[in-house]
């Protein structure tokens, strides 16, 4: 963030905290409004009713802390599946535009989103990279960039999944994994080291767009696949009816990453609440434009997950869950 823009930043807040103090006497020169402060959002994913509700959850979050759309807040989205370069030229339009704040949601936002810029400060929500190995932070602890924000970099968790579908699935043998194959392969690596180690034949297939799922189920039948696992995507989360419509047509167990899924028919889901992730994203946002500087901001990782059951569903596919199973559950759904 450069010494001007923080600058302009600290004198915008302290003419919220002091604009009303006195009233303006009739007939004297008015002062000229603050300009409000400017953040854009970049997702490289179609738009969906999740990332609306996610994005309204962290303008909430924004409001809370004084800064309203439209009056001292504007927000410029571009919120678009596409190719990498794609990407860059969102961010490039973002840059261009002199944004104070970018918010970049999934891997691919985040990469374009630190291509463009090296001084404007980015707020990331990522559930699939290393944001160290990814070069986005010299450190968790301290950034040292101009990237902060939250990160989910536990490639243990697919490995989780596994365990949970074996607990679920009598005799589990053969597991589909679907992957996004532009997002990096952490969690598809752990899904590979946990499946050699309960001894399941794991074998992956690739998915880019919700299209995609259509073969990708069909193929995990055809391979006699016990069961199914959706990987963490910004894609997926977009094309989650789907992905349950898909399950339900081959009859296979699935296990997805959002617990917004089992609510919507799936199986079960083990991840994080996210939703609350994008509050922590505006904390960070906040802190920002207040003057704080993204490479002194440690990088949040989720530490607590969700287990969710749709037992309606598990009965429509014949299946069992283990009274241990049920108890672990932070919800069950009826």
């Amino acid at each position: 963030m450069t010494g001007n823009r923080r600058m302009a930043r600290r004198a915008f807040v302290v003419v919220l905290a002091s604009g009303m103090l006195t009233a303006p006497r009739a007939g004297r020169a008015q002062p000229a409004a603050a300009k409000p402060v400017r953040v854009g959002v970049l997702r490289a994913a179609p738009d969906a009713p999740i990332f609306r509700q996610n994005a309204e959850r962290f303008l909430q979050a924004l409001r809370e802390s004084g800064f309203v759309e439209g009056t001292n807040l504007a927000m410029e989205f571009r919120v678009r599946a596409g190719r990498t370069e794609d990407m860059a030229a969102l961010a490039g339009e973002l840059v261009r535009l002199g944004m104070d704040g970018i918010l970049a949601v999934g891997p691919a936002a985040v990469q374009a989103a630190a291509g463009a810029t090296k001084t404007i400060p980015i707020v990331a929500v990522d559930l699939e990279s290393d944001p160290v190995a990814a070069g986005f932070a010299l450190s968790l602890a301290r950034p040292g960039k101009n990237v902060t924000g939250v990160f989910l970099d536990f490639p243990e968790l697919s490995g989780k999944w596994i365990q949970l579908l074996r607990e679920l699935v009598p005799k589990l043998a053969r597991v589909a994994a679907v992957w996004d194959p532009s997002t990096p392969s952490n969690l598809l690596r752990g899904a590979e080291t946990a499946a050699r180690t309960l001894r399941v034949d794991l074998f992956p297939l690739e998915a880019l767009t919700a299209e995609d799922f259509t073969p990708a189920f069909r193929s995990a039948a055809d391979r006699r696949a016990d069961a199914l696992m959706v990987l963490s995507s910004p894609v997926f989360y977009s094309a989650r009816p789907q992905i349950v419509a898909g399950a339900a047509r081959h009859r296979l167990p699935v296990i997805y990453a959002l617990r917004a899924v089992p609510a919507e028919g799936g199986l079960i889901s083990y991840g994080v609440d996210l939703p609350n992730l994008f509050h922590q994203a505006a904390a960070y946002a906040d802190r920002i434009l207040k003057g704080a500087n993204p490479a002194d901001l440690p990088i949040s990782q989720p530490t607590k997950f969700e287990l969710v059951i749709n037992l309606k569903t598990a009965a429509t596919l014949d299946l069992t869950v283990p009274p241990t199973l049920l108890a672990r559950a932070d919800e069950v759904i009826e």
